[in-house]
Parts: structure tokens; sequence; C-alpha cells
């Protein structure tokens, strides 16, 4: 099974770099391809993927992958119609990630979702759809002025769709585990949003009301009308959170030592329902049916939805993945809890002794509390006390004793804190609790550093000296790692140390150079190095180390990559070859599992071809997206050529698009209105008339029936409350050009037809 997943990954990592590389080449704009060429490309590779999904759904050359690969490549097809209808944008300068370009993608993936019940489409739908709406109410590159109703019912918007989308998968509508829990995440977010004061100082107040209503009925859903741990601690992480938000507002409005002490209660508080909540989730696992048990209504709607999804999995499979993932989100939500009540009990600890003492030097004070909380929390045995409230104080005065150090600017205290943080080390348990705990000694010796460094100001490279500094002593401490007796303190010793190392090494790769010519040698050197550590570790089977090598490797190829590489163009060309390689490399370790027997999988009742299933519908759809992508090019081929060639003038900036590359956005003259009495938002039609130079200007607003003149244009706009959009405040660039556009542009020449739609043909000097 394990090998049989890992060739599924190695295919999908492939088709994913290959998408990416195409997306990459259209939005480098290179200026090598010709519109018409352009067009043809994107509609022949919405053809060649679904033309794959198809050709993968009908032959057996990759035994028990064939129909994961149509599905796949199904997919695939739908993000290469979004991405030519990006393309199309590009090409006709339209809205830059404009809420149309992500509408009209969620219509097919929707459409395909509700034919193949398939979870990535369902996803693909969702995120489409929000991005839609998101980029309806707040457009790119314009500030929309709200008012505080308008505000509050937009985040209204969110919750209720989110609402409705949870209600369909939790009570069997959808059959969708990713689309239940996101749409879950995604209500309490909006729901939290509403009950902000700061932003909503006339309703905030009043939605806690409807929040704590909203958590307490989640309560009592999900434990005693149908249990389910994960939607649980979801609930549980939706309540702290709207707990600590509480918390920051108060601690806005009534900062006072009294303040400050209530939040070490809350914190304390906060941590104790982490822990007892966690142990009482624990016990109702137990005593009750877990999370994902199918039911026998669930077990007769699996049944049928095997004929149309092939994410539906057998009983014991569903039920031992659905317990993972409940363990797996409980843990993270519980540290997510835990690190919120460090940082406020940190800073009301700070905030409480700055504010309640008297002394001149308050961190002194800090520094000293801070100590006795650590030495006390060493001192006191395991069994006296629990490890979750021992950690928390222990990292609390981690913090605090941090702040004091850094504010006291004295390096005997600041050694005194690294002995004792030193101590503390050798005294926590735990792979967290260690590696936390070395972080806390890296940070007090780099402070000790700099301390001294500082006295000497002649010394330019001070802040590359301690960053060197550093990884010498972790360098030292890995090495001598290996001269210790093997305990567990001696592995976790190593772990720390090496990746200490190759982060300050790492970090050291971006100085400039400090002697002649070091900023190239020690990116050689660190090439060098962790590549042989990579092979090394792999050969030793230190699988930690290696795990960590490969890590800090990529990422200096990735960043590096960035720095040297910068083009889309060449990103693209790179992507397509890893692609290419990555599909080579996992079609012929297919092909030995084929050679060698191993298809265990290859008749796998899960895997239905969704392309064989139901190909006239999904056909459909495919015309459909093709009929877009030729409606769209023939309407503004048509406007090109028989459009009204008018001159503005303009004053652009210099963004970049999501999926479209650079671009220019412009801001015309006949932007600002020539009079805004008792304008209502929405759409306008302007009145343009040539002035000097044949530039047009804005002389009024259209108003229906009127007659214009035979100089007259009428050009259709959207007011938003301070300026108006006409759709062409966008010119695609190719990478790299704008400031050269941005210096040189100073009118746009464009085309409007009979009816008022404008398109944007170029950009000239004069």
């Amino acid at each position: 099974m394990l090998r049989f997943n890992a060739i599924r990954t190695g295919y999908l990592l492939g088709i994913s770099l290959v998408l990416a590389a195409i997306i990459y080449f259209f939005a480098s704009n290179w200026g090598g391809l010709d519109r018409t060429v352009k067009i043809v490309l994107a509609a022949a590779l919405i053809v060649l993927f679904y033309g794959l999904s198809f050709v993968f759904a009908r032959i057996r050359s990759v035994p028990g992958q064939q129909a994961f690969l149509s599905n796949v490549f199904l997919v695939a097809g739908c993000i290469a119609f979004g991405v030519s209808v990006a393309l199309l944008g590009q090409i006709y300068n339209s809205h830059a990630d404009s809420y149309g370009l992500f509408l009209i993608w969620s219509i097919p993936a929707l459409l395909l979702s509700l034919i193949t019940r398939y979870n990535p489409f369902y996803m693909l739908s969702y995120v489409l759809i929000h991005l839609a709406l998101w980029l309806y109410f707040y457009p790119t590159m314009q500030n929309v002025p709200y008012r505080e109703l308008e505000s509050l019912s937009i985040a209204g918007v969110f919750a209720l769709i989110n609402l409705v989308l949870f209600l369909l998968t939790f009570l069997q509508g959808l059959h969708s585990g990713p689309l239940k829990y996101m749409s879950f995440i995604v209500f309490h977010i909006a729901v939290l949003t509403m009950t902000n004061s700061f932003a909503l100082d006339g309703y905030g107040l009043v939605m806690n009301i409807p929040c704590i209503a909203v958590i307490a009925i989640g309560f009592y859903v999900f434990i005693k009308v149908r249990l389910s741990k994960t939607l649980l601690t979801l609930n549980a992480l939706a309540a702290s959170a709207f707990a600590v938000f509480k918390f920051i507002e108060l601690a806005e409005a009534y900062s006072s030592s009294l303040f400050f002490v209530f939040g070490l209660i809350f914190v304390a508080l906060l941590l104790t329902g982490n822990v007892w909540f966690f142990r009482y989730l624990n016990r109702l696992g137990k005593s009750s049916p877990e999370d994902g048990e199918i039911t026998d209504e669930e077990l007769d709607a699996a049944e049928s939805d095997t004929q149309t999804s092939d994410m539906s999995a057998s009983e014991s499979e569903t039920t031992v993945s659905e317990d993972r993932g409940s363990d797996w989100v409980s843990k993270s939500v519980s540290r997510m809890i835990k690190v919120v009540g460090v940082l406020i009990g940190s800073i009301s600890l700070i905030g409480l002794i700055n504010i309640s003492t008297n002394v001149n030097h308050t961190e002194y004070v800090l520094l000293g509390v801070s100590l006795l909380l650590m030495i006390s929390m060493i001192l006191i045995p395991d069994s006296k006390l629990d490890s979750v409230i021992r950690y928390t104080l222990l990292t609390i005065s981690y913090i605090t004793g941090w702040a004091a150090i850094l504010l006291s600017d004295q390096t005997l205290l600041s050694v005194l804190f690294l002995i004792v943080s030193i101590v503390g080390w050798f005294r926590s348990q735990g792979r967290r609790q260690l590696f936390f705990t070395y972080t806390f000694v890296n940070l007090n010796l780099a402070t000790i550093l700099f301390q001294q460094f500082q006295e000497w100001d002649s010394w330019s490279w001070s802040f590359e000296y301690i960053i060197l500094s550093l990884f010498l002593v972790n360098a030292v401490l890995y090495a001598a790692s290996y001269f210790i007796p093997k305990t567990a303190s001696q592995e976790h010793l190593r772990d720390s140390s090496l990746f200490f190392s190759l982060l300050f090494m790492f970090w050291a790769t971006f100085f400039e150079d400090v002697i002649p010519h070091s900023y190239v040698l020690i990116n050689i050197l660190y090439f060098v190095i962790v590549t042989g550590m990579v092979f090394a570790f792999i050969r030793l089977k230190q699988k930690s180390e290696a795990i960590t090598s490969v890590a800090f490797w990529f990422i200096f190829i990735g960043f590096k990559y960035y720095d040297l590489l910068w083009t889309l163009l060449y990103k693209s060309f790179t992507l397509a070859l890893l692609g290419a390689i990555a599909l080579g490399i996992t079609w012929w370790a297919d092909r030995r599992m084929a050679h060698s027997g191993k298809t265990a999988f290859d008749a796998d009742h899960r895997s239905f071809s969704f392309m064989r299933l139901s190909p006239l519908l999904i056909a459909v759809v495919i015309v459909l997206q093709l009929g877009v992508i030729g409606y769209q090019t023939v309407r503004s081929e048509i406007l090109l050529a028989t459009g009204a060639s008018i001159k503005l003038k303009l004053a652009p900036v210099d963004p970049r698009s999501l999926l479209q590359g650079d671009y220019v956005a412009l801001n015309y003259d006949i932007s600002t209105p020539f009079s805004q009495d008792h304008w209502k938002r929405g759409k306008v039609k302007v009145v343009l008339t040539p002035g000097s130079q044949g530039v047009y200007t804005a002389n009024r607003l259209y108003q229906k029936g009127e007659k214009l003149a035979n100089h007259e244009i009428v050009l259709n706009g959207q007011w938003d409350g301070s300026r108006i959009q006409y759709g062409i405040e966008n010119y695609f660039i190719p990478e790299g050009t704008g400031r050269t556009v941005e210096q040189n542009a100073h009118y746009a020449y464009i085309r409007v037809s009979r009816n008022g739609d404008a398109l944007l043909e170029r950009l000239a000097e004069s």
C-alpha cells in the first residue's frame, strides 16, 4: 500500500509541476508569441488534459493507476481552463485577478463536482467561489469604503454560505470530509469577524451573543446528537479563539495592573480548560462510537456513492484514517492553545511588573521573577506538577527573562540567564521541550555576543560575525555529540545542533562580501557540505539528520533559484523539466512494480474513472469551457477590429497578478469624476469629448435617451464611491518591464464599441 501511494504521489507531483510550469510561462507574458498563438495554445492545453483523461480511462498501460491518472488529468483540465481564462484577460488587458475570472472558472468546477462527487472538484469549486466573492467585495487595487452595516453583511454572507455547506456535508447531503471541515472553520472565522469591536464599533458587542450561541450549540450537537471528535476539537478551537480575541479587545480598552492580573488568571483558565477538555475528549472517544464510525444509513449512502466517487473507502479504512485525522487535529489545536496562552501570559506578566513596580529599572524585577519561576519549575519533581503546567510556566519564564536581559543590557545577567537556561535544557524531557529550550539557549548566546560586539563601534561586520560564531558553536556541539554516551539527550543535542548549524550557515549565504569573494565562497561551501551530508546520512541510515539536511538543501535551492534565476520564464522551463523527470521516474518505478507482480491494487474497487462513468455529461462541460474561450476571443477581436479608437491620459503603477503575471495598473484622468453630487455606487455611462492633442476627457454622465454629438463617445464604467472603473485599468506586460513602462507610457489607446464597452489596445509615450 505504501509503494502504491508513493507511485500516485509521484504522478501527482509530476503533473502539478507541469501545470505550474504552464502557469509560470503564461504569467511571464513572453513577447515571442502573438495573441493568436497564445489563444490556440490555451485551447490546445484544455483539449490535451481532457484528452489524456479520456485516453487513460480507456487504456491499461499503467496497471493500477489508469483510473487515478484519468481523474487527475480531468482536474488538470479544469485548472487549465482557469489558466486559459486568465490568459485571455492578459491578452486583452481586462481586470487583473477580477472576481469575474474566478466566477467563470468556478462554473465548470462546480458542474464537474456535481457530476463526479470528487473531493478535488469540491475543494476547487469552494476556493474559486470564495475568491470570486472576496474580489467582488474587495477588488484588487481598490479601497472600497464600506459602512459598518455593509461590512457586517459581507461577513454574514460568508458565514451563511459556509453554514449551508457545512450542514449539507454534516447531514450527508454531500459526501466530502475536506469540504465539511473547511466550511466549518471558515464559518467560525466569519462569525468571529462579525464580533470585531475595533472595526464594527456599533455591532461587535451585540454580535458576541450569536457567536457564543453558535459555539455552545456546536458543543451540544457534537457531544449529544452526533459525536464527532474532530468537529468537537475545532469547536473548542473556535471557543478559544473567541476568548483570546475578546481578551485582546479588553486589553485595548482597559490596560491596567488589575487587568494584567486577570490576564494571568485567564491564561491559567485557558490552559486548565485545554487540559481538561482533551482528557474528556479521550474518555469520550473510548466510551462512545469513534468519530468516523459508519452507521447503517451512512453505509448505504457510501455503497451508492461508490459508483460515482473513487474517494470513498472501505469502512475500516475510513474509520482508521478519520481517527488519525482526529488525533492530529486534537494535537495541533492543543498546541495552538498552549502557544496563545504562553504569549498572553508573557505579555501579562511583563505588563503587570512594568505597571505595578515603582523602581527605576523594572527589567531587574522582571529578570528576578523569571529566574525564580524558572528555577522553581526546574527543581520541582515531575510527580508533583503536571507537565503542561510545568512547560507553560517554564516557557513564560524564558520569554520574560529574555525580554529582561535585552532591556538590562548587562552581560553578567545575560550569562547568568544562559547558565540557568542550559540547566533547564538538561532538566527538560520530550523532543519539543528540548528543542524549544535549545532555541532559547541560542537566543541567549546571541544576546551576549551582541552585547559584546556592540562595544566595538568600529566593527561594521558585527552582525555577520555573530551569525558565524553561532554557527561555529552549534557545529562544535554537533561534532561533540558523537563523543558522548548515547542517550536520549545526546540524540536531541545532535538533532538540535545540526538544525541550528545549517540554519546559521544558510543565513550566512546571504551576507555580502565580508572578505573579497566571500559571498560566492560561502554559497559554494554550503552547497557542497549540505549535498555531502544528504548522501552521507542516507547511506548511514540516520533518518532525522537526512530529513534535516534534505530540507535545508531544498530551501537553499529554492531561495537561490529565486534570487539568481528571477524571471518566470526560466522558472517555467525548470519546473517543466522537473515535472518531466518526476513523471519519468514514477512511470519507471510503476513499470518495475508491474513486472514484479506487485499490482495488488490493480482492481482496487475505489478506482473509477469519471471519464468512463459520465462521458456525456463531462463532454458537455468541456464543450461549454471551449465555448467560453471562443466567445470571449471572438467578442474581443470584433471590438478591436470595429471599435472607435480614442486616446486617454494616464498615470501607472506596477504590481503583479496572481495568475497573469506583471501588469501596469492605470489611473486615467477620466477616472476622477467631474462632479460627485448625489452619485450612487454602481454602473454609470460617461460621455467623452476630444480635447487638445486628440486626448478625450470626461464631459458629463450620459442620460438615457439623449442624443450625442458626432465627436462624442459613451464609455461604460462603475462608480465605487471614489473613482470610476472602466474595466481597462490593467495593461499586462512582459516580466521585469514595468519600470520602463511607468517612465515612458503617458497615454493609452483604447477601442470603444457602440454600446460603450472598452478594450485597452496599447500604451504610448505620446
